[in-house]
């Protein structure tokens, strides 16, 4: 396992805040068309499908990449070397994110502080899917 140009808590925060920007705009467009509201808190489950399916199927079909992370010039690859997979995702994503929900927090914190601390700048979602966030670009096959 070797790490290789690990992207530091500034680079993925910017990375998060710009998905988060894009999928709202996005969902919030699409809610508007569906319901007539930007956003509505209530018929948002449309919505909430697609940000799913970006965050987690744009990283497998795009070489580890979203578009917040392509402008913040990282993305998430697998400590192995192969290409992120659906299932590497989901564990990356869903798993991740109730373990976070279920320590209430707690568990985000301390992935930022991982992040700040450890020479690879893994957190605990990287580890439950076995990835990092690199600033390295894909290399051509």
């Amino acid at each position: 396992m070797e790490v290789t140009y690990p992207a530091g808590f500034r680079n993925r925060f910017l990375a998060s805040v710009l998905d988060f920007i894009i999928i709202f705009l996005i969902t919030g467009i699409i809610s508007y068309f569906l319901y007539g509201v930007f956003y509505d808190g209530e018929n948002s489950y449309p919505t909430d499908i697609l940000g799913l399916f970006y965050t987690v199927l744009l990283p497998v079909l795009w070489s580890g990449y979203t578009l917040g992370r392509r402008m913040a010039g990282n993305r998430i690859v697998r400590i192995d070397g192969r290409k992120v997979g659906v299932g590497t995702m989901i564990l990356r994503v869903l798993v991740a994110g109730v373990a976070y929900a279920l320590t209430l927090g707690i568990g985000l914190i301390i992935s930022a502080f991982m992040i700040g601390i450890r020479e690879d700048k893994r957190s605990i979602h990287d580890f439950i899917a076995q990835t990092y966030v690199t600033t390295n670009p894909p290399t051509r096959d």
